[in-house]
């Protein structure tokens, strides 16, 4: 069972940090795509 629960831990760390990751990036990249024109409001 602790096996078990260590794997299911770390797959969703994975999980939770490529989602920030994610997230984290395109908080970066809208605003920058908007301030350049990109996209109009």
């Amino acid at each position: 069972m602790n096996e078990r629960f260590k794997y299911w831990l770390k797959r969703v760390g994975w999980v939770g940090f490529l989602f920030f990751l994610i997230k984290g990036l395109l908080w970066i990249l809208i605003p920058y795509l908007i301030a350049r024109g990109v996209f109009s409001k």
